[in-house]
C-alpha cells in the first residue's frame, strides 16, 4: 500500500499540502458563515432540521473554524482530526442533497447540473480529510498487520 506509506518524503509533503488545503477549505467558509455569506449558507439548511436556520449557520461556522484551526494547531492529533473532519463533512452532506433536491440557489449553484456536480465534491472532501491526515491508511495498516 504505497499510498499508506507516511515515511516517503514526497508522500509527507503531499499529505501536508493536503492538510493545509483542507484547513483553508474549513477556515474560509467558517469565516463566511459568520460574515458575508450567511444568506447563502441558510439556503443550504434543509427545512426538516428542527433548529433556527441562522443558529445552524452560526454553529456550523464556528465548527468549521474550530476544525480548521485544530487541524493546524494539533499536528499530533491529525489522525483524530481527520476522522472528526470526515464525520463533519458526512453530517453536513444532507444540506447539499437538500439544496439539490429542493432546487435552492446559493453560491452560484443555480441549475440542477451545477448542484449535482457540487454533490460530487463532498465525498472528495471526506477522502481528503482521511488521506491527508493519514487516518484511514493508519487504520487499514493496523488491521492488516494484526494476527488472524
Amino acid at each position: 500500500m504505497s499510498c499508506c506509506n507516511p515515511t516517503k518524503p514526497k508522500n509527507n509533503k503531499l499529505r501536508r499540502f493536503g492538510r493545509y488545503l483542507l484547513a483553508c477549505i474549513l477556515l474560509v467558509p467558517g469565516v463566511a458563515h459568520l460574515t458575508f455569506a450567511c444568506k447563502e449558507f441558510k439556503a443550504q439548511v434543509p427545512d426538516w432540521i428542527p433548529m433556527n436556520k441562522d443558529l445552524v449557520v452560526v454553529l456550523s461556522g464556528y465548527a468549521e473554524l474550530a476544525l480548521g484551526a485544530g487541524l493546524l494547531a494539533l499536528p499530533k492529533q491529525r489522525r483524530a482530526m481527520g476522522w472528526i473532519i470526515g464525520t463533519y463533512f458526512l453530517l453536513i452532506f444532507p444540506g447539499n442533497i437538500a439544496q439539490f433536491t429542493e432546487r435552492r440557489d446559493a453560491f452560484g449553484l443555480d441549475t440542477d447540473l451545477k448542484r449535482g456536480i457540487r454533490l460530487l465534491f463532498q465525498p472528495a472532501l471526506i477522502a481528503l480529510a482521511l488521506w491527508s491526515t493519514d487516518a484511514l491508511c493508519r487504520r487499514l495498516t493496523t488491521q492488516l498487520s494484526r494476527p488472524a
